[in-house]
Formats: structure tokens, C-alpha cells, sequence
């Protein structure tokens, strides 16, 4: 019988995915690196890696060959009655949800990561994000409304259909293969994984420009996995 509900569960979110997500597949630049983070809003790791890490794509000229996609689900489950439970609580299932509403209203990744890296660096008052207020409705509007269980659901199917599966958060992916303990390190792998026409490569990737991350391990004490809930950092 648990069976039978988890393959009905898996059917739906894969129904729901393809409309939900199907406005989104046309390809965009066929060259760009396509770099993925799965990841939950109250994972201290998550948060660090969004804040510190990820900037540097926006921060240099490294987005001119990345395409950044971010999930916001992470080790949050899903019961046979499309129940979502996260690891952190009520509060992050809501915060997963007004970024997952955030993507959809600002599909342009920059202006969404903008968003995103703001919330995740205080979660306390999203809206202080937001400076335009018919933005701010638009958030409001999907996580008030059924929109934004739709877009949980359509990451969940995203997040549980990985293969390799995911171990822990953050869990960050480069065309589609992950980077496992040199998540950290992902500038020069995005480089590397770059094979585009070699003058656009960006400035960055020069050797000399490269940040350097000679330990960049990823010890149990960086990631979240599944079956542990950790207290919330102050």
C-alpha cells in the first residue's frame, strides 16, 4: 500500500512538473555552463553558500557563461497526501515557498538572486527585500494562493529525480553532474566545464584570477543531510 501511494505521489509531481515547469524549458544559450543549487532557506550551510559563495558570479563576469538555477526544496519531504514537511520547520517550508515565488516572478537570475541572497543573509522580514511594492504583491499573491504549493512540489520532483541522488545541502550540480566536497570550489570548475568559443570565456577564468581555494573539502560540519536536524544559527 505505501508503494502504491509513493508511485501515485511521484506521478503527480510528475504531471504537475510538466505544466508548472514547461513555460521554462525552452533553452536559453546553448553554451552556458549550467550550474544548479539544491538547497532549503534555514540550512546555515545553504545560506552561507548563497551569501558568500554564489556572488561571485554576479560579482565578476563569470554569469556571462553560467546559467544558475536555484531549487529551493532541499531535504524537505513530501507524504502520499502532497503534505510538504521541511527540516527546519514551518518557517522554512515558507521562506522555500516566497523564494520559489520569487523565481517565478523574476525569472531573470540575477534580479532573483538578488532577492534571494537578501532573505537568506535575515531571514526575519522578507519583504525587506523588496523596494517595489507591485513586486512585493506578486510574492505575496503566490504564497497566499495555491501557485506556490505547485512550485514546491514541481522542485520537489526536480530535487528527488537527481541521479545521483542527493546526499546533503547544499547540493550543487554542474551540467548535471554534482561537485560532492568541492562545492565551494565551483568558479574554476564552471570555467573548465565552459566549452563555448574561447573568447568569451571570462576574465576570471585566467588562472592568475582565479580565487584560490586549496582546501576546499566539505567536512560533515558544512553540509545538512537528511536525517539530522540542526539547530538554527544565531
Amino acid at each position: 500500500m505505501a508503494s502504491s501511494s509513493n508511485k501515485l505521489v511521484f506521478f503527480f509531481l510528475a504531471c504537475l512538473f510538466m505544466f508548472t515547469f514547461s513555460d521554462n524549458l525552452v533553452a536559453g544559450d546553448s553554451d552556458k555552463v549550467k550550474l544548479n543549487l539544491y538547497y532549503e532557506s534555514l540550512c546555515p550551510f545553504c545560506q552561507d553558500f548563497i551569501v558568500n559563495d554564489l556572488v561571485k558570479i554576479f560579482d565578476s563576469d563569470l554569469y556571462t557563461i553560467t546559467d544558475l538555477k536555484l531549487i529551493p526544496f532541499g531535504n524537505a519531504k513530501v507524504s502520499s497526501n502532497l503534505t510538504v514537511t521541511c527540516q527546519h520547520g514551518e518557517e522554512e517550508c515558507k521562506l522555500n515557498a516566497i523564494e520559489a515565488c520569487a523565481i517565478r516572478a523574476w525569472p531573470n537570475p540575477k534580479l532573483h538572486y538578488t532577492f534571494i541572497r537578501c532573505v537568506e543573509n535575515d531571514t526575519k522580514d522578507w519583504t525587506s527585500c523588496v523596494k517595489d511594492s507591485s513586486r512585493e504583491k506578486a510574492i505575496s499573491d503566490c504564497y497566499n494562493g495555491d501557485l506556490s504549493k505547485k512550485l514546491i512540489l514541481g522542485y520537489a520532483k526536480q530535487t528527488l529525480a537527481l541521479k545521483p541522488k542527493k546526499q546533503y545541502v547544499p547540493w550543487v550540480t554542474i551540467n548535471g553532474e554534482p561537485l560532492f566536497d568541492n562545492y565551494k570550489d565551483f568558479v574554476p570548475q564552471v570555467c573548465k566545464a565552459y566549452k563555448g568559443n574561447a573568447a568569451d570565456l571570462p576574465k576570471i577564468c585566467n588562472s592568475s584570477a582565479l580565487p584560490k581555494c586549496p582546501e576546499s573539502k566539505v567536512s560533515k560540519l558544512q553540509v545538512s543531510y537528511a536525517d539530522e536536524v540542526k539547530k538554527l544559527l544565531k
